[in-house]
């Protein structure tokens, strides 16, 4: 196992404006890095410290290899995330590749002895509902055609062959971590779950994304909004929202619209 520092997680310094306010962890989506959730913080206002996790393999951490094991990402990620939690509650919102981790991370940190919170996850199938595929495998004509029809690639790398080799290399590793993901039953968890899926999602479709209540004994929510896989960045204000209402950690938005995005 690698020795990590947690600085290299958790590339951002605080911003929340009071120090013992509750944390989210985000996990981004595969190919995807900790800058996803830039903005957030902003459109969420204080109250809660937005916290984006960097995977290996991208961005400031462009020097490592990706790791291809979301088991092998629990590992190292455990420690980091129990040191920067601290004594304050926390909870996840994971993206795609990003919701598969956070599941995972979760059952980890119950084990430690500090459960998340809650639990968000987005634009993914729970493990146990989840048909087997094998994208990481594709040629590379055709593995880039299925990236591109998520439409979460910019035009701007797409059509660009010197970002391509940059990034379809660490894009086939997080798929190889997502499709090799072998689901151990474990009982369900204490968590409370909230689910978010875009209707058109063909990666997610809603009726295999609501069995994520199969996996908690503290409820589920499901939310659904227009658009496909990348649905969360037209309807981010939705989203957060969304989040909100859903997670007890969050502040209600005041009045006069402060906090809201």
């Amino acid at each position: 196992m690698a020795a990590d520092g947690s600085g290299a997680w958790f590339p951002y310094p605080a911003q929340a404006a009071d120090e013992g306010s509750p944390l989210l962890f985000c996990l981004h989506h595969g190919g995807g890095g900790a800058s996803a959730f830039r903005d957030w913080q902003r459109l969420l206002g204080p109250g809660v410290e937005i916290v984006p996790v960097q995977l290996p393999g991208r961005e400031g951490r462009l020097a490592e290899p990706a790791e291809r094991s979301i088991t092998a990402l629990t590992e190292r990620l455990t420690g980091p995330l129990l040191e920067r939690a601290g004594e304050r509650p926390y909870a996840f919102f994971g993206h795609s590749m990003g919701a598969l981790l956070a599941y995972d991370l979760s059952h980890a940190l119950s084990a430690a002895g500090k459960p998340p919170a809650h639990l968000a996850v987005s634009g993914y199938v729970p493990p146990h509902a989840r048909p087997a595929t094998s994208v990481h495998t594709l040629s590379e004509e055709a593995f880039l055609a299925h990236v591109t029809g998520l439409e979460g690639t910019p035009a701007a790398i797409l059509e660009n062959p010197t970002l391509l080799e940059l990034v379809l290399p660490v894009l086939r590793d997080d798929f190889a971590a997502c499709e090799t993901y072998a689901y151990v039953e474990r009982g369900p968890l204490d968590v409370p779950i909230a689910v978010f899926a875009g209707e058109s999602d063909p990666s997610a479709p809603a009726a295999l994304t609501a069995r994520w209540a199969d996996l908690t004994a503290a409820g589920a929510s499901v939310d659904v909004f227009p658009g496909g896989h990348f649905y969360l960045q037209d309807r981010l204000p939705e989203l957060l929202q969304a989040l909100r209402t859903r997670l007890a950690l969050f502040p209600v938005a005041s009045q006069d619209g402060g906090g809201t995005p």
